[in-house]
């Protein structure tokens, strides 16, 4: 239970941190914001894996996000029932986050984006979406530097955590970014409408990349 409770933690703290820098820059309404922009939000949310990576990485291996605890389960690191109740955990702390968000957001005025990770797509901008979430999904770094023998050690936090950095400065502009279902559920259950129409992109994507990134380190770090 005690990894289940961290992971609930860190995604609390992931959808909070991340979430909260867009909702509150500020700025125009086609603009991540005018205050922290899309660097600082990217920043805020990398910055949130790096805190949670080495506050509770040590006991649950900090994955905070559904996808990745997907492609570890379809490698074999861990368990069925574990995977699950990861699952369960993280969108329960996405919720708490975003209840936080929201009750933050109700007691006072902000002009910022929405919190879900889809400003709205139309029909043609659709497909670009899902390739956007899938293929950043596949892009982080976790399976391989956390891996026991071929992973980053004690420097794997920093290395997911940049490169969620690097996965938000080029997706924004495309999605919001998500490649975390966990982290665009909760919103979209507080905004409603159009983000909960468009959010089965969000969960569908970035587990279609978590599941390519599964297959391509089993056959990278397989012996054989």
């Amino acid at each position: 239970m005690k990894k289940y409770i961290a992971e609930m933690i860190g995604t609390m703290v992931l959808v909070l941190m991340g979430c909260g820098s867009a909702v509150f820059a500020g700025g125009l309404a086609d603009t991540v914001g005018a205050g922290v922009g899309t660097i600082g939000v990217a920043l805020a949310f990398g910055l949130s894996v790096v805190a949670m990576a080495y506050a509770i990485g040590g006991i649950s291996g900090c994955h905070i996000n559904p996808a990745i605890t997907l492609g570890v389960f379809l490698t074999g690191r861990m368990n069925g029932k574990d995977a699950g109740m990861y699952m369960i955990f993280q969108v329960i702390g996405a919720i708490i986050g975003s209840a936080i968000l929201f009750a933050l957001a109700a007691t006072g005025a902000h002009d910022g984006p929405t919190a879900t990770g889809s400003n709205g797509f139309g029909d043609g901008e659709m497909l670009q979406a899902f390739i956007a979430e899938a293929v950043f999904t596949f892009v982080l770094v976790v399976l391989g530097s956390t891996d026991s023998k071929k992973g980053a050690g004690n420097l794997a936090g920093l290395a997911i955590g940049l490169t969620l950095v690097l996965v938000h400065i080029v997706c924004i502009p495309i999605t919001g970014t998500s490649v975390n279902p966990a982290r665009s559920i909760a919103p979209a259950l507080f905004q409603g409408g159009e983000a909960l129409s468009q959010l089965w992109l969000f969960i569908i994507a970035p587990f279609v990349g978590a599941a390519l990134s599964a297959v391509v380190w089993n056959y990278l770090g397989d012996k054989k």
